[in-house]
């Protein structure tokens, strides 16, 4: 294990994470680089070890401590921000404590009108406490993957040649760790679920989707053909 600001990091991830922080950092200028570089963010680095990292794995689209302009015209920093084409989600880590014990009615109001002005510039807001990263990871976890699935993250639709719905479904089963069904896929994309079929049998045909068991008459869930889309998408 390898010690990572008092967070017990397993050490390939202590690696990885250490090098994704390095390319921030050399990448970044002024206060942020100086927030990348502090020993204080304690929760930040719980997030990665309790929920991002067994969620996905990779830090790919994700930015620490991410600038962004305040309605004020000056700079406020979001603890995570995940940034793909055509959608921006913040994601904040609060902890109970003196922070907001503390904090006065006007920071209160202008912390709100913060979040408010972010969801007027078009970010999708995500917010978790501190407890909850400890306590109930997996939650958040679920909460993340399923905000992902439903806006369609991380392949492009180039790549595989896909309807929109098809690429969505994919796409859905990309951001989770367990194999997918159609009852899911219909309930995220509020579509018919003779629609769903049509376009999973599609997919398996391609041989983008594999039943998750074969030993079985009618299949119920699905997982992706990892081996292929690492051939597609090399």
């Amino acid at each position: 294990m390898v010690v990572a600001n008092e967070v017990l990091m397993p050490e390939e991830l202590a690696k990885v994470y250490e090098t994704w922080m390095n390319k921030l950092r050399s990448s970044s200028t002024g206060e942020r680089k100086r927030k990348l570089s502090s020993t204080s963010n304690h929760a930040e680095r719980t997030f990665i070890k309790q929920v991002w990292w067994p969620a996905f794995g990779h830090f790919t689209h994700l930015e620490a401590e991410f600038e962004v302009k305040d309605f004020k015209d000056g700079k406020r920093y979001l603890d995570f921000a995940y940034i793909t084409e055509g959608f921006r989600i913040c994601i904040e880590i609060d902890g109970f404590g003196t922070h907001w014990r503390d904090i006065s009615r006007s920071q209160f109001a202008d912390h709100l009108m913060r979040q408010n002005h972010l969801i007027i510039d078009g970010w999708y807001v995500l917010r978790f406490s501190y407890d909850d990263l400890i306590e109930r990871p997996r939650i958040c976890q679920q909460i993340i993957q399923q905000m992902l699935g439903k806006l369609g993250a991380s392949i492009s639709p180039n790549e595989l040649k896909l309807s929109p719905v098809e690429l969505a479904i994919v796409r859905m089963a990309t951001s989770l760790s367990t194999p997918i069904t159609p009852k899911y896929i219909t309930k995220q994309l509020n579509l018919h679920r003779t629609t769903i079929s049509r376009h999973i049998k599609t997919l398996v045909q391609r041989e983008i989707l594999i039943p998750s068991r074969t030993d079985v008459k009618r299949v119920c869930s699905y997982r992706l053909n990892k081996a292929l889309l690492t051939k597609i998408i090399s």
